[in-house]
């Protein structure tokens, strides 16, 4: 069951349709293309689960897929972005290349974003456009600060005769692109089941607040930036996505509430606090919402 509701400034909550045929307030938040744009980014008509849903959190997708809940607008505008980046490449796709195909198995579906002679003359890359924050960036690139003495020391001051140190960014650290790298996995699985070679997984991820000051607090320096992933096993990959989409159908299928998400997948809880869409509908995100302490194990 898609989004139901649209939370307005007034935290007033208000069917979708009723808000595109007419708003309730004096003047609407926002034009009525964009707020078009915005249900239709929400309802996208497709009924079995797909690679992205099934590598969130079982439980945020049970809910997502069975209550009718409602979101912000102005917190989902980033799926416009995406869209919208995705489309220019769209457009521009002649010659030797394959975008936005969704292909199918016995166990989900997925639909990649560009394919054949994207970067060079290797007619067998695939290629996912992320529209990404600049501290997801700065985690998918390994960055991290270290401190590096100058030689000097406090002449003055509480730290008198202490070493001055300087920091310094390095981008060697582990690179947090597990679900990224999930995700292109299984596309070239699906991919090769139609015979189609693939030489390479490249990630071209657009940092959205690049210009911004914490950006390049963050050592983010660039617009885009190229991230290659590399292979997962074929036979991981299947029997993760296996596990994952029997989990969902047994709670689709039960109706019963799937056990608590992984911290993983609740980014630790910062998910649930204000980034989880049915987390008022969640026993564990309403407790994170209240904070409240959480039980050390929650049986779903």
């Amino acid at each position: 069951m898609p989004a139901k509701f649209f939370i307005c400034p007034d935290n007033q909550q208000i069917p979708i349709e009723s808000c595109l045929t007419a708003c309730q307030s004096r003047q609407r938040c926002m034009f009525l293309p964009t707020l078009r744009a915005v249900a239709k980014s929400l309802h996208r008509g497709i009924t079995e689960p797909t690679v992205t849903e099934l590598i969130a959190g079982t439980r945020e997708t049970f809910l997502k897929k069975t209550m009718g809940y409602a979101v912000n607008p102005q917190s989902v505008l980033y799926a416009l972005h995406g869209s919208a980046v995705h489309t220019i490449n769209e457009n521009h796709t002649e010659g030797n290349m394959l975008t936005e195909i969704r292909l199918k198995d016995e166990i989900t579906s997925g639909k990649f974003d560009l394919y054949g002679e994207i970067l060079d003359q290797d007619s067998g890359v695939l290629g996912d456009i992320k529209v990404t924050s600049s501290y997801k960036l700065m985690k998918a690139l390994g960055k991290y600060k270290v401190e590096i003495p100058t030689g000097e020391v406090y002449k003055t001051g509480l730290k008198k005769g202490q070493p001055k140190y300087k920091k310094e960014w390095r981008d060697d650290g582990c690179r947090n692109i597990l679900d990224w790298a999930i995700q292109l996995n299984y596309y070239r699985i699906l991919l090769q089941q139609q015979g189609m070679e693939v030489n390479k997984m490249v990630i071209q991820a657009l940092c959205r607040d690049n210009s911004l000051r914490i950006a390049s607090e963050r050592g983010i320096d660039q617009a885009i930036y190229l991230i290659a992933i590399h292979p997962i096993s074929d036979h991981w990959i299947q029997r993760y996505m296996q596990h994952k989409a029997a989990a969902l159908q047994e709670a689709l299928h039960t109706g019963k509430l799937p056990p608590v998400c992984k911290a993983k997948e609740r980014w630790h809880d910062r998910k649930c606090q204000a980034y989880c869409q049915v987390a008022e509908y969640c026993p564990h995100g309403q407790r994170v919402k209240n904070h409240l302490a959480l039980p050390l194990k929650e049986v779903g």
